[in-house]
């Protein structure tokens, strides 16, 4: 049954109604809707590949890129290699052990309180009241005769330890050895001569020094 639509005085006359923004197809459907449009072939998808990728790079600016590439590896290589080639830096060279019991004149100092009972290059604790010495170069176990040159009072010693690193420094005295050739904690240092008396050589012999040699009794 069909049923007239009741007037309406807001209601606009067909003629005024906007027309379709876009013509409908065949199909019924606009023309932006998908279902109405061809897909994509292989042959077209790669068209749209081939345009989408960029110009490419002109052989001379190519040549360029790789000229500087390889210079900068280069560079780098030739970097490496310098610093492989520097020379590593190693630890001091340890002095030299004289064993021929020549005479020495330089500077003796006294071992510090902080060292009263360390381990000695020997093994043995360093003890302040023995006659236990440092030297650089005297083989370990060697005696010698330690003159005070402004003094003139000697001491005999046994050389246990390493020392002193100071320049101009050929022996360091336990304090009981200082006290006895008359180098006094004020000074802290005085000139000296060391003369070995006996001095263990390689083959575990024992060779006589400049003391004995001059047949000066050691001093006690």
């Amino acid at each position: 049954m069909f049923h007239a639509r009741a007037w309406s005085p807001f209601r606009k006359p067909a003629s005024t109604l906007r027309p379709p923004t876009r013509p409908l197809g065949a199909a019924g459907f606009h023309s932006s809707d998908t279902r109405t449009r061809p897909r994509p072939t292989d042959a077209s998808r790669a068209r749209g590949h081939t345009r989408a990728m960029p110009a490419a790079l002109p052989p001379v600016l190519l040549a360029c890129i790789a000229a500087a590439l390889l210079g900068s590896g280069g560079a780098a290589a030739a970097d490496g290699s310098a610093r492989d080639a520097r020379p590593a830096a190693s630890a001091p060279a340890k002095p030299k052990l004289d064993h021929s019991g020549r005479k020495r004149v330089g500077k003796a100092s006294f071992y510090a309180r902080k060292f009263f009972g360390r381990k000695m290059a020997d093994g043995t604790p360093m003890n302040p009241r023995d006659d236990n010495a440092a030297s650089k170069t005297l083989p370990l176990g060697t005696t010698a005769r330690v003159t005070n040159l402004e003094t003139g009072r000697s001491a005999v010693v046994t050389i246990q330890d390493r020392g002193p690193y100071v320049k101009g420094r050929i022996v360091d005295l336990s304090p009981a050895t200082a006290e006895k050739i008359g180098l006094t904690r004020e000074e802290g240092i005085a000139p000296v001569e060391v003369a070995p008396i006996a001095v263990p050589q390689p083959d575990g012999s024992s060779k006589p020094g400049a003391a004995a040699r001059d047949g000066a009794a050691p001093a006690s």
